[in-house]
């Protein structure tokens, strides 16, 4: 019933937003498969687009969104770079000064550290301290979130610390044909764009149109309307709060809920005008409670809609503590459908029995699934 239900849910959001574009599509794929179907479609009609990673050739490709890329646009334009994140972005930034539009696939936000100097310094500044003369059209691909297996120093999602950059535009979509239409944006951009990919939703399916478009590059998207209180989420953390969102509306309660979507540059007058109306907030992030795109959220809201709260915001994001790996550690660690329940009802203040009555129908959607598996639409490897 879970995954009918959440297919249901993305697969309406993507209809609904297909429709207004003037395109309709009964055919789902996933995220992952969006992203690429989005990557080849800009790659073949633009031959200047050109791929750098590390794992181009692997028979993974990228986590599959790479594959088969070689045979339909040209091997020459596959470029398999050695270990060295640092030298791999400094010479994509000099590929897109000769006038290609490289895009690079980093395989762990963590190893896109090691190119720290490059990104922050580099791209995200050239064309300010050109005084316009010069652009870097790049887009830098970035996988985040956690994963049986990977540690602490694999897991991370550290968006929030690559969104304090000026000169970069800083990308998260979380539902499949948002995905395919941003990135394709993220391609023609002509500076530099972080697409921050999270690994369990790259499994995520919904209802994405066939033909070229581009999607862009702003947010936050209202995928939910109500009253009862603004929530406002990043990447997967949407999925969970989707889960929440219509399990309220059994009860009655409706809420406001954004799927953030663009980090950089962050629009904030969608949730001042959604708080106005709601007086309440809560932020769901996949990163960092502390120093994180929610803290930021907070903290602005609070400066523009003070007169409006009827109650202190809340924000939910992981503890101020490296991720662990094993199963004991991982169910405290991190953020779910039960928390957001439970951090919403000391907003809304459900009476007991219908609050109860929620919270058993979230754990009983997820009771039989493996702390480590997201949800039953998703598939591996995690």
């Amino acid at each position: 019933m879970q995954k009918t239900l959440h297919i249901q849910i993305i697969q309406q959001l993507s209809i609904t937003s297909t429709h207004r574009h003037g395109m309709t599509s009964d055919r789902s794929i996933s995220l992952g498969e969006a992203i690429r179907e989005g990557l080849l479609q800009a790659s073949q009609r633009d031959s200047s687009v050109i791929h750098f990673a590390e794992g181009v050739d692997d028979p993974l490709a990228v986590f599959g969104t790479l594959k088969g890329f070689g045979d339909k646009i040209g091997h020459e334009r596959m470029i398999e770079m050695p270990i060295s994140e640092n030298a791999l972005t400094g010479v994509a930034i000099g590929v897109a000064l000769s006038g290609k539009r490289p895009v690079i696939s980093f395989q762990r936000v963590e190893f896109a550290m090691l190119a720290l100097e490059q990104i922050a310094n580099n791209a995200a500044k050239f064309h300010y301290v050109s005084n316009g003369q010069h652009n870097i059209p790049l887009v830098m691909r970035l996988i985040v979130g956690r994963g049986w297996g990977q540690g602490p120093e694999h897991s991370q999602s550290l968006e929030g610390m690559f969104a304090q950059f000026p000169g970069l535009k800083v990308i998260m979509p979380s539902l499949p044909e948002d995905a395919k239409g941003m990135i394709i944006a993220a391609v023609n951009d002509n500076n530099p764009v972080l697409v921050i990919e999270h690994r369990w939703n790259h499994y995520a399916v919904g209802n994405v149109p066939k033909e070229y478009y581009s999607k862009d590059i702003v947010g936050p998207k209202k995928i939910r309307n109500g009253d009862a209180v603004t929530l406002v989420a990043t990447s997967y953390m949407t999925l969970e709060c989707l889960r929440v969102a219509d399990a309220l509306s059994s009860v009655g309660v409706s809420v406001d809920l954004f799927d953030l979507r663009v980090l950089r540059p962050l629009d904030l007058e969608p949730i001042v005008q959604s708080v106005k109306k709601t007086g309440k907030l809560l932020t769901v992030d996949t990163g960092y409670r502390k120093y994180g795109i929610g803290a930021e959220i907070v903290s602005s809201i609070v400066e523009i809609c003070f007169n409006f709260l009827k109650l202190a915001p809340i924000r939910l994001g992981l503890p101020d503590h490296p991720t662990p790996s094993s199963a004991g550690l991982i169910k405290n660690y991190y953020i779910d459908s039960i928390k957001i329940l439970e951090s919403l009802n000391t907003l809304i203040k459900l009476d007991r029995s219908s609050f109860e009555g929620v919270k058993k129908n979230i754990f009983n959607e997820r009771k039989d699934i493996p702390i480590d598996v997201p949800d039953p639409f998703f598939k591996g490897p995690f």
